[in-house]
């Protein structure tokens, strides 16, 4: 899958977060490890929706954008 991801560079180094996914953020000295770690919390973030619905009724549905 692929996700668009926000890069903010500060004093710090790099904040990085999902817009796709409510409250999916990290951050990194550089920019590359950002990256890095913005792939890891979502890959978490979507383990945990799973493991929040697995047992629910669900349906895939299409949308127009």
């Amino acid at each position: 899958m692929k996700y668009k991801v926000v890069l903010n560079k500060s004093d710090e180094g790099y904040s990085v977060h999902c817009p796709g996914l409510p409250g999916c953020w990290s951050k990194g000295d550089t920019e590359a490890e950002a990256i890095e770690n913005i792939k890891e919390a979502i890959t978490d973030y979507l383990v945990a929706v799973y493991e929040s619905v697995k047992d629910a009724d669900m349906r895939e549905i299409d949308v127009a954008v």
